[in-house]
């Protein structure tokens, strides 16, 4: 039944290649899924967008953080649209996530004002900066988007390097709010769930409202009687790509 399972999954997400890249900057090895526009022209810049996933698809696999989040960009209708290079990163089991040491609390206040950078950020970045200097990527329009751990790390890297990126989607993450007044021209998009026990709403309100103080562009999508999978109405939602495609720095 699990492999049935398995199979069953992956089915159509065999176009997101592998990928297998080494930090020169921490000597780490960090598996990926890529995809590439579809029908490139000689000449044309493509956006980037950089999906990061949840806790539970960390591993070793190259497989599990495609299980949520994939399927929108491998819609026909979609590549067809929106091409870009599109890349899932899995965080390697054990790891907790962009925090290190790993967080003791998601309350919102409570979490750290200048924590670390963790090694898989730095080698994350990595990664992403190989992206952004090939000659075909737009680096105008990068764009990451997470869930729950994914969330809480776009937060922290968006606040980390805030030019590199045009719009950042964080779906029902959590940050200390004063971290986000270095996010000066990046395009924000929160989602969270109203009814989310496992990473509790306060993380998405406080962030809204800390980025419309500081008269940042943001927009908050709050889901009514939504729990944790605040994910599944976020990748629905009417103009999602729209929106994300026409984010420009």
């Amino acid at each position: 039944m699990a492999s049935l399972f398995a199979a069953s999954f992956m089915y159509g997400r065999e176009e997101f290649k592998k990928g297998s890249f080494v930090s020169q900057a921490t000597g780490d090895t960090l598996l990926y899924r890529y995809l590439e526009p579809q029908d490139m022209q000689k000449g044309k810049k493509y956006p980037l967008v950089i999906f990061l996933h949840g806790s539970g698809e960390r591993g070793n696999d190259n497989e599990a953080q495609l299980f949520h989040g994939s399927g929108q960009f491998i819609n026909p209708v979609n590549r067809e649209k929106y091409p870009a290079y599109v890349i899932f990163p899995q965080c390697p089991e054990g790891v907790p996530g962009a925090y290190m040491p790993r967080l003791e609390t998601l309350v919102p206040a409570d979490m750290p004002l200048d924590p670390p950078v963790a090694p898989i950020v730095l080698t994350l970045m990595d990664l992403i900066n190989s992206y952004i200097a090939l000659p075909e990527v737009d680096d105008r329009r990068v764009y990451i988007m997470g869930i729950s751990m994914g969330g809480i790390a776009t937060y922290d890297i968006v606040s980390r390097y805030p030019d590199l990126f045009a719009a950042a989607v964080p779906i029902c993450g959590s940050v200390n709010p004063q971290r986000l007044k270095s996010t000066k021209g990046v395009a924000w998009r929160i989602f969270h769930g109203d009814s989310d026990a496992a990473v509790t709403v306060e993380g998405s309100r406080e962030a809204y409202k800390a980025l419309r103080s500081y008269g940042y562009d943001v927009e908050y999508i709050e889901i009514a009687g939504c729990t944790h999978n605040s994910w599944n109405p976020a990748f629905n939602y009417p103009d999602f790509m729209k929106w994300l495609f026409r984010q420009k720095r």
